[in-house]
């Protein structure tokens, strides 16, 4: 699992074909065996378009740049968001193009080192994040803010990486470059009006959102855009990244999702938005047996701003349940 970025680059140009092939029983219990995955784990669906191929194929086929008179903004891919659910950083493009920034993607696939800082590969982690800062150089020594949309890769880059590289300057600036969506509206576009939301939502924030960035800027925009949104309170989502895939571990990792998350997103009313920035969050409420599919803050946003129901808006790969549409309408 710590060398997932790389599979997936693999699995990504065939999609289809891989979640086919992993949603045969037997072929998926081999898939497990062989990664170390709980055998009682649904294995995640990759998206039929990963957001990277999306973007190329969106500024090639655009013409006319748009206005940003607040600058530039590189949108980081990480490899959940970019190959599993990018309609979240599909998203995220049109928040930040709405509020007045230049939307930039890397040329050239990029990671944060996450996944073998998580299985403890920390030399092949270095040699991720110096490669990563080879292809970023340019954008780090020019001061362009970064924006990261899963939360343990944005604590990554801001924590992690500048302890795991020392002090290489690079790293250190790519640190203190980088924010979440909310932390960078809310400094480099404080004037930006966002969408009137008139929707209730339940909250799971990330523990690495909650440990190193925070969420008070969320909060703010949140009530910003008219959302009533409600801390869930419940700790830890209980898969906590690769510890609730890994063989053995499942059952700890349910019990704290019925702890407290789990029975009160089942209990949410069902026009009630389930708000998870996190993959692992969003994954444990998709597979706990809730019904309800998590949404991205992005998503939240991007949905008000054209007025569409968050279930079209936008098409994201779901592992195997259903979600339950709630509407969104501007407030009058």
């Amino acid at each position: 699992m710590g060398w997932l970025p790389v599979l997936a680059q693999v699995a990504t140009r065939v999609p289809g074909l891989v979640n086919l092939a992993t949603g045969i029983r037997p072929l998926a219990a081999l898939a497990k065996r062989i990664g170390g995955i709980a055998p009682e784990r649904d294995l995640p669906v990759f998206a039929t378009q990963s957001f990277t191929t999306w973007w190329h194929l969106r500024r090639a086929s655009t013409t006319q740049p748009r206005p940003a008179p607040n600058g530039p903004v590189l949108l980081w891919p990480d490899t959940f968001t970019n190959m599993f659910h990018p309609g979240i950083a599909q998203a995220a493009v049109a928040v930040l193009e709405d509020a007045g920034f230049e939307v930039v993607v890397p040329e050239q696939p990029v990671c944060c080192g996450l996944t073998w800082v998580s299985t403890g590969q920390l030399g092949m982690a270095r040699r991720v994040l110096r490669r990563t800062l080879r292809i970023l150089h340019d954008d780090i020594r020019a001061g362009v803010p970064v924006v990261g949309l899963e939360p343990s890769c944005t604590a990554m880059l801001t924590a992690d990486g500048p302890e795991l590289l020392g002090g290489d300057e690079d790293m250190r600036r790519l640190g203190k470059q980088t924010r979440t969506l909310a932390q960078l509206l809310s400094e480099r576009a404080p004037d930006w009006k966002p969408p009137e939301l008139d929707v209730n939502a339940l909250v799971q924030p990330h523990c690495h959102q909650h440990a190193i960035m925070g969420t008070d800027a969320d909060y703010r925009l949140l009530d910003r855009a008219g959302v009533h949104a409600g801390d869930a309170q419940a700790g830890c989502c209980g898969l906590a990244g690769n510890f609730g895939f890994e063989a053995g571990h499942y059952d700890v990792s349910q019990a704290a999702g019925e702890r407290v998350l789990l029975p009160k997103v089942r209990a949410a009313d069902t026009r009630t938005a389930i708000l998870a920035d996190g993959f692992s969050c969003r994954t444990q409420i998709e597979q706990g047996d809730t019904g309800r599919t998590a949404v991205h803050l992005a998503e939240l946003l991007a949905a008000g701003l054209d007025q569409r129901p968050l279930d079209r808006y936008p098409e994201r790969a779901i592992a195997t349940r259903p979600r339950r549409p709630f509407g969104l309408r501007r407030t009058p």
